[in-house]
């Protein structure tokens, strides 16, 4: 709370905290209190039973363990009765209460726990789920980072596994779902109670919701002014990173005239890329063929790499006055246990009017401006950006990439992000004419707060894929070792993603999986001042979202493809009756039914523009937003000895997506590693020549058309 409430003199009782509840809106029943158990029949006396006793004071915060609590009392007299039993049990147990509350009880109904916590990376979050007695037993809850929006709310509710309690069960009344979620949004919506909470602990257990309303009838609240929010700075200036992914020259740090060393291996890397480059030593006059200064105030570049020992880092920044990006390469800051050596370099940055990337990163790589990080000519500039945590796993993402078909435009390793986040970097990627989608690999959120609010300013108009380590109770050891980063519940993150329409994903290969989908039909989800292709209402699925046709051999693959699809959340609908006969007169389904997945004979003895054919006759009757075609390749060289039938099926598709522009195709070539070396090179190259992503499996295409789908539906 502010200074001036009184609620921030320390934990407040039950009281209390249902008077704040009363004017904020929230439903609580009439009560009364008693400062004595004598005085509790005269408390009693305007309420009408059956009625609840609880005692209140210091050590009751879990009342009902105390025995503090009693239900269904009959009128004032049987309540005084209770607080005289109640008293005694107490000071038996060395507990003296302060009081007792006596209240009118509520209604039976179905039990909620709606709370606020605090997540140690993104701040306040929400919490709602079955509450009372099956808050431990069943641990079924939703989180959403505050503030929630009414949307929020209800995909809340709707998750959780007890959902079909609100909606009416066994002849009993459905809640009343527009009180609940108006109770949430005064808890955690934008205004809420929330934004004044010094959180500790804020917990409305139970919630109590029938078919006329949700009433709050057990309220704690314990704060804790360890994290009270400190006044935001006015806004500063938006960063332009221009110069940080294209440079006018570089200086590097660090290199040896004897010794080869991190500072050689990069003059090396910027030397195959050509952007002008010098070398900082204070001895020599060229290092490996670049010319050298003395110091870092004697280079005349934009970004200066740094690769000396962390002891010796902020000396070396303090000297970059008039340079606008410095990277500290080097590792033993705050990730090795070291926070205050960090915190120096980030002073000598503000010193020196420099941006600091890092510490401990690998720096950043665009073909475009002759950035790298990685040995080896740059691959094609593109329009795909990486923001990652970790160096070694970006240069993975961006060699195995570019072997996919990916073509990078900014690639940023922020490390321990002391200066340059994660947010900052995504909040500028969003208005770059040169990125159109944007990966990130984060360990710690470093300002989640600020990383939250990035992703929702970017929700429906930037596609963001996120990979996430350290979700899991060893992997957060490893991210602490690794960037000194602690992340909070896994469910955090997964929050974050639902409210911002981002990709979550859970692998390396999935990340670039996504990233390949979003390359390939970046113009079909949306151009800048187009909106995104989801179908209209004649495309959506049975669930209101957009839905999806699968089409391939038959045999079980098809069978396995609805059930890899259907665990995604992508809706595979029946097709539409008024194409069935186009199909028959394919020669397609002739005697046998018609189904989505729909079996065609894709091989290397079919006609290889079937498939075409077929997709052209659906969705001229009904447009699905989403096409997933898949091939068997081992039985293109089980029963045919050339690869050209798999070619003809691949450019076959490929004109069907030139065809139809509304469509997003994809192609998954099944047992892709029974072809000869370099076909699975050529079928991609063919797809990608129209915008179509090639996977090696229905999983992986499953993950990317699921991302899609987050996106639109965000847009």
């Amino acid at each position: 709370m502010s200074g001036s409430d009184p609620l921030a003199a320390g934990p407040p009782p039950e009281h209390e905290v249902k008077a704040l509840l009363r004017e904020a809106g929230v439903a609580v029943p009439r009560g009364a209190t008693a400062a004595s158990a004598e005085g509790v029949a005269a408390a009693a006396g305007g309420l009408a039973p059956p009625l609840v006793l609880k005692a209140f004071g210091p050590g009751l915060v879990h009342k009902s363990d105390s025995g503090a609590v009693r239900l269904a009392l009959a009128g004032p007299a049987e309540a005084a009765e209770a607080a005289a039993e109640m008293l005694g049990g107490l000071l038996a147990q060395g507990i003296t209460p302060d009081g007792f509350l006596v209240e009118e009880q509520a209604e039976a109904g179905i039990e909620l726990i709606v709370g606020v916590v605090r997540d140690p990376g993104f701040g306040p979050v929400l919490l709602a789920g079955l509450g009372g007695v099956w808050t431990e037993a069943m641990r079924d809850t939703a989180v959403r980072l505050c503030p929630v929006s009414e949307a929020d709310a209800r995909r809340m509710l709707a998750s959780l596994r007890g959902s079909r309690l609100l909606r009416g069960y066994r002849g009993r009344p459905a809640a009343d779902m527009d009180a609940l979620v108006k109770l949430l949004l005064t808890i955690g919506g934008a205004g809420g109670l929330w934004e004044r909470l010094e959180l500790g602990e804020f917990e409305l257990n139970p919630v109590i919701v029938t078919g006329r309303g949700a009433v709050a009838v057990d309220a704690r609240y314990i704060p804790d002014d360890r994290h009270r929010e400190a006044p935001r700075p006015a806004p500063a200036a938006e960063a332009d990173f221009t110069a940080l992914f294209e440079p006018r020259a570089v200086a590097v740090v660090g290199a040896s005239t004897n010794r080869p060393n991190f500072g050689n291996m990069f003059l090396e890397f910027y030397r195959t890329t050509g952007v002008p480059l010098v070398a900082v030593h204070p001895e020599a006059d060229e290092i490996d063929g670049v010319p050298a200064v003395p110091t870092l105030a004697d280079a005349d570049a934009d970004y200066a790499l740094i690769a000396v020992p962390a002891g010796r880092c902020a000396e070396v920044v303090r000297q970059a006055d008039g340079i606008p990006f410095v990277q500290v390469m080097s590792g033993g800051f705050g990730e090795a246990g070291a926070p205050e050596l960090e915190a120096g370099l980030v002073r000598a940055a503000r010193e020196a009017g420099t941006r600091l990337l890092g510490p401990n990163c690998m720096g950043v790589y665009s073909p475009r401006g002759g950035q790298t990080f990685i040995g080896g000519e740059p691959g094609p500039p593109g329009h795909v950006a990486l923001i990652s945590q970790s160096g070694g796993l970006a240069g993975e993402v961006v060699r195995v990439g570019e072997r996919r078909g990916l073509a990078f435009s900014r690639v940023a390793t922020v490390g321990n992000s002391a200066d340059v986040t994660p947010a900052e970097l995504l909040r500028w990627l969003a208005v770059d004419e040169h990125t159109s989608v944007v990966g990130m690999y984060l360990e710690d959120p470093r300002g989640g707060r600020a990383l939250f609010e990035a992703l929702m300013s970017v929700r429906g108009r930037l596609p963001v894929v996120l990979l996430v380590g350290g979700r899991s109770a060893q992997g957060r050891r490893a991210a602490a070792s690794h960037t000194g980063g602690m992340v909070g519940d896994d469910r955090v993150w997964q929050a974050l993603a639902e409210q911002s329409g981002a990709a979550l994903v859970t692998g390396q290969d999935d990340l670039i999986g996504v990233l390949s989908f979003f390359q390939s039909h970046a113009r079909r989800l949306g151009a800048p001042g187009a909106g995104p292709v989801t179908g209209g209402s004649r495309g959506a699925g049975t669930d209101g979202d957009p839905a999806l046709l699968v089409i391939g051999p038959s045999g079980g693959a098809s069978v396995l493809a609805a059930d890899v699809f259907d665990a995604a959340g992508l809706s595979l609908d029946a097709l539409p009756e008024e194409a069935k006969s186009g199909l028959k007169a394919l020669g397609i389904g002739v005697g046998s039914s018609l189904a989505n997945p729909l079996e065609i004979p894709v091989g290397p003895r079919g006609r290889p523009e079937l498939a075409r054919e077929a997709i052209a006759a659906i969705v001229a009757r009904r447009p699905y937003p989403d096409v997933v075609a898949h091939v068997n390749v081992q039985s293109f060289f089980t029963y045919g000895s050339s690869a050209e039938p798999l070619y003809a099926c691949a450019r076959n598709l490929a004109q069907a997506q030139e065809d139809l522009p509304e469509v997003r195709i994809t192609l998954v070539t099944r047992n892709g590693e029974c072809a000869p070396p370099g076909v699975e090179d050529g079928v991609r190259a063919i797809a990608a020549g129209s915008g179509i992503p090639v996977y090696r499996s229905m999983e992986s295409a499953a993950v990317a058309v699921a991302a899609a789908k987050r996106f639109t539906r965000g847009a």
